[in-house]
């Protein structure tokens, strides 16, 4: 396997893998700051910044070593072709989003069940976040095959969100981590379908059928799927279920719906495509090279 694997990282995903590591000494050095970084749903009115800091704090060394390798490989795939800022963009509002549906479920099930564990129980991780960037992985190459798991990528985010599931029916703890998954994941979704801004294009989402909510289960469950969908498109983003895929683009009530063109979406795959073909040549090129001079220098010696 190429050293070059474990190099080039981004500035920016090295400077979030120390806030998040940094997060995780700081709880274990003052455990009681984890009152105050964690999302505790009873403390949250007053203590609103947990629906920010809790996505950056990670209660457990494993939760840290798993962050931030995803991080770093997600990020470094992710961020050149999205750019910094939406980069940095994208993980905001999906855990800032993914922290408050966290709350309300949490609000919900105490009051459904009366359980005090749901209100007090200290919520965090960047979970959310990593969920969240398999589904921007699922967006930008659909259709890439990964060795070592003999699979699309398109089914990253299914395959972790079943994975998550099937474990939470052996852990006590599964509320603390399986809806901020669920959330990160629906969320990522909806922020890559209709909000993520193309400056090259000033365009908005990606309204390609291949990355429609149906193709996060198997083809045979779809037709079930695409009307329930449609309801809950149509409640959480009113209008725009109703475009009409014409030859000049998707339009709504006869204008061109912003956002919603479906050679732009196959082009930003294509691109991301292109940039792992090129991230992996290089690789082994840096990997050949380096096995030359390895040759080399026995025989220099000599």
């Amino acid at each position: 396997m190429s050293s070059n694997m474990y190099t080039g990282f981004t500035r920016l995903c090295k400077g979030l893998a120390v806030v998040l590591v940094g997060g995780h000494i700081v709880v274990q050095i003052l455990p009681s700051a984890l009152s105050y970084l964690a999302l505790i749903p009873a403390k949250t009115i007053p203590f609103a910044w947990n629906l920010v800091t809790a996505g950056y704090t990670e209660q457990t060394v494993y939760g840290a070593i798993i962050s931030t390798i995803g991080l770093l490989f997600l990020g470094k795939l992710l961020e050149p072709i999205w750019g910094s800022r939406e980069f940095l963009k994208f993980i905001f509002v999906v855990n800032f989003l993914t922290s408050v549906f966290v709350f309300i479920t949490a609000i919900s099930l105490y009051y459904i069940t009366r359980l005090e564990i749901y209100l007090y129980m200290p919520i965090s991780g960047f979970q959310g976040v990593l969920s969240g960037f398999l589904v921007g992985v699922k967006q930008i190459m659909p259709d890439q095959e990964l060795s070592i798991l003999k699979l699309k990528a398109k089914w990253l985010p299914s395959l972790a969100l079943l994975l998550s599931t099937v474990i939470s029916f052996f852990t006590a703890d599964s509320v603390s981590y399986l809806p901020t998954i669920v959330f990160g994941t629906y969320l990522g979704w909806i922020y890559l379908r209709y909000w993520q801004k193309k400056p090259e294009t000033k365009l908005k989402g990606d309204p390609s059928d291949k990355f429609a909510f149906s193709s996060f289960f198997p083809e045979f469950l779809r037709p079930v799927i695409d009307p329930i969908a449609t309801i809950f498109e149509r409640l959480l983003c009113g209008r725009r279920s109703d475009i009409s895929n014409e030859e000049s683009g998707y339009t709504l009530g006869g204008s061109t719906l912003p956002g919603s063109d479906p050679i732009e979406a196959s082009r930003r795959r294509e691109r991301g495509a292109r940039a792992l073909e090129e991230r992996l040549a290089s690789e082994r090129l840096a990997a050949g090279k380096k096995a030359e001079e390895s040759e080399r220098d026995p025989t220099d010696n000599v």
